[in-house]
């Protein structure tokens, strides 16, 4: 099956979906000038259809400073090292951070501390895998991959302070 890229509006923009047959596969922040994919004539199947409602549901309460009730299955393509820091990452509740290193100390790599920087990096789903409540040592913002006026404006909704 090809994937299928449906749009998320939120008053922030237009967020991007892409979905396989397993689920959730990625997710693009608003960008000024894209035109945004119309599944007009496409069918989409019923299970990516309720997948959508819960992204489209868990973004927005993100977005609002929330941890969302529910999400749609995870399709996550990457290292096995990877996949680790992003199941720890889900493990940090709304209005809570963790450092890079306390991501590898829970994921047993205590020294792979860059590693974990490189997987949070390489997230295909942020906002909902939320890589944005991780900060560099001594509580400083780091880095962001969807730029870090998006990681303060998360983490401020969310009512961190740094």
């Amino acid at each position: 099956m090809q994937t299928i890229e449906l749009p998320v509006t939120t008053t922030d923009g237009e967020f991007i979906a892409r979905y396989s047959d397993k689920g959730l596969t990625g997710l693009n922040f608003p960008k000024a000038g894209r035109v945004s994919p119309r599944a007009v004539g496409l069918r989409i199947p019923a299970p990516i259809r309720k997948w959508h409602r819960f992204t489209a549901t868990a973004v927005k309460a993100i977005l609002a400073g929330r941890d969302p009730k529910a999400f749609p299955p995870l399709d996550l393509d990457g290292t096995d090292f990877q996949k680790s820091v992003w199941r720890a990452l889900r493990k940090i509740s709304a209005g809570k951070t963790k450092s890079y290193g306390e991501i590898a100390q829970a994921i047993g790599r205590p020294k792979a501390v860059r590693a974990v920087g490189g997987a949070c990096g390489a997230n295909p789903i942020p906002v909902l895998v939320p890589c944005h409540r991780v900060l560099a040592a001594n509580k400083k913002l780091g880095g962001f991959s969807s730029g870090l006026d998006w990681k303060v404006k998360l983490l401020a909704r969310e009512g961190v302070r740094w």
